[in-house]
Order: C-alpha cells, then structure tokens, then sequence
C-alpha cells in the first residue's frame, strides 16, 4: 500500500520553493535550489521532497519535508533513518522537518528520536509542524500557495467565507488552479459535501474523476493489461478503500476493514468506496454496509 501521506508534495513545494524552505526552517536569508531524488536505494521507500538550500549563516544544506496525513508513533525512527541516508546520499548536512495533516489525538507529537543502549546515545532532531495549528492568515496573506489547499484544516480555516477565499486565490492563478481538487477533498473535513459541492461549483463526480483527488484516496490503483481483466485490481482496490477510510474517519474507519475484505464482487467493491467518499458520518456508512 502506498503511504496515504503523500499529497503531491514535490508540486506543492516547487510552486514557490524559496518560501517554503524559509517558513519550514525559520531562517530568513535560506534560498532553495535543486529539489533533489529521494529515492534511497537502502530502503524502498521514497521521502516526500528534499531541496538542496543554501544560507550565509548555516551555508549548503538540505531539507528534508516529510508529510503525513496522520501522525504515526513510528516517525521518529523513520526521521532519523531518512535524514541520515540523505547525509550519506549527498554528503550534505540535513534539516528534517515533519508536517502532520490532520489531528490524531491530544498526545504532544515528538519532536526527536533517543536511543541508548549500553551507554551508546543516539539522538535526532526534527522541526514538527502541525497543520492544524497554523494561523490560516499564513496561507492567505504570505505568499506560501503551497499552503492554499490546506486551508481548511488550519487554524481559524474551517469558515465558508475564508475556504472561498482560498478558491477565489487558487482560481486566479492558473497554475494553481489544479489544486481546486485539493481543497475541495480538505474542506469536506469541516462542511457539508452539499454546501463543498456548492461553492466549488461542481459536483462529487468531478472531485472523484480528478488526478488530484486520485492521487490523494487512489493511490497505487492499477488498470488490467487487457480490457475486461481484473488482474491484481481487487488488491488495489481494498487498499484504496482502507486510504478512504482512514483518511475520512481514523482508525474507527478502518474498524470497517476485515467485513469490506471479506467481499470478493469487484463491482460491490468499487460502490463501497464512492459510498465512502460521499458519506457525512461513521452512522451513515454503518448503514450502507448492512445492506453489503
């Protein structure tokens, strides 16, 4: 299964990169250069983006930006892994940041990874930034685009009136104007589809047909190599399932799990999961399933 954190971060971040890297490291006079392959030959594994920076205080460097739609209790390690396979790959020291999407639970995020065994230490830091604790008015009145599709789950963002203000920004520049999607998908977490479906003047169907919107619940989806085949599909479309369903609802989604695996039917399959994706509550698809 692909790891649901990954958001098309690399687009994101190449939108306005210099901004970025400022607002995730807090140095002021960082600029960004190359955004560099990730892809460690060690584990098979990719990390979301890192950029090769440079600052007159802290000179080259690199920036390691980790995503994840929720926080994990294994990310510490993970942190500490990837930075030190970025160090080894270009021989750059490295500034790990990891960004949480949505709210998990009230327990404080760590913010380094310690290990001591027979006196032996190791410690690594990272910057955590939590999404929902950042002031919307950093996406709306900075120029950090990369930051508009999040507007709805940042803090003081959930209000009609500022995800419109989002759209309106988003809408006027065409080359943001694919990240629609996004923002859509984010703003069904604090309004009514109806009323999403009203202010970006389309309906779910556009949403579900979208790349980005693939990107983000279908992920890892394959088609058959001859029209009609079903090879490997129902695997990726169980996988997909469990992405909607823990992006939507947590773990009490993912409760759903062992019945929606026990279906073998492709097509019942694939209705469950627009049923997901059109679903307000855990209630409302309690009662969809009973009829599965």
């Amino acid at each position: 299964m692909t790891k649901p954190a990954d958001v098309s971060t690399k687009r994101l971040i190449s939108l306005a990169p210099d901004n970025w890297v400022k607002w995730v490291t807090q140095i002021p006079d960082v600029v960004a250069g190359e955004i560099l392959n990730s892809e460690f030959q060690w584990i098979s594994r990719e990390s979301d983006v890192l950029i090769r920076v440079e600052s007159q205080e802290y000179g080259k460097f690199l920036v390691l930006n980790e995503l994840q739609l929720r926080y994990k209790p294994e990310m510490p390690r993970r942190m500490r892994a990837y930075s030190g396979l970025a160090e080894e790959k270009y021989k750059l020291p490295t500034y790990p940041v990891l960004i949480n999407i949505l709210k998990t639970s009230e327990a404080e995020i760590p913010t380094r990874y310690e290990s001591n065994i027979a006196g032996l230490q190791v410690r690594q830091d990272y910057r955590v930034i939590n999404l929902w604790e950042v002031d919307v008015k950093i996406a709306l009145e900075q120029p950090l685009p990369s930051l508009l599709p999040f507007v709805p789950i940042l803090k003081g963002g959930e209000d009609e009136s500022i995800i419109r203000e989002a759209l309106r920004l988003l809408q006027a520049d065409e080359q943001l104007s694919q990240l629609e999607t996004v923002l859509a998908f984010f703003a069904t977490f604090v309004l009514d589809s109806a009323l999403v479906q009203e202010i970006m003047r389309w309906d779910m169907a556009v949403l579900r047909e979208s790349p980005w919107y693939q990107e983000i619940l279908q992920q890892g989806e394959q088609q058959g190599e001859q029209k009609g085949e079903k090879k490997g599909e129902k695997k990726d479309r169980l996988s997909s399932i469990e992405l909607c369903l823990e992006v939507k609802f947590g773990d009490e989604g993912l409760k759903f799990m062992p019945k929606i695996s026990e279906i073998s039917d492709f097509e019942t399959l694939k209705t469950i999961q627009r049923s997901i994706l059109t679903v307000e509550t855990l209630e409302e698809l309690k009662l969809i399933m009973e009829n599965f």
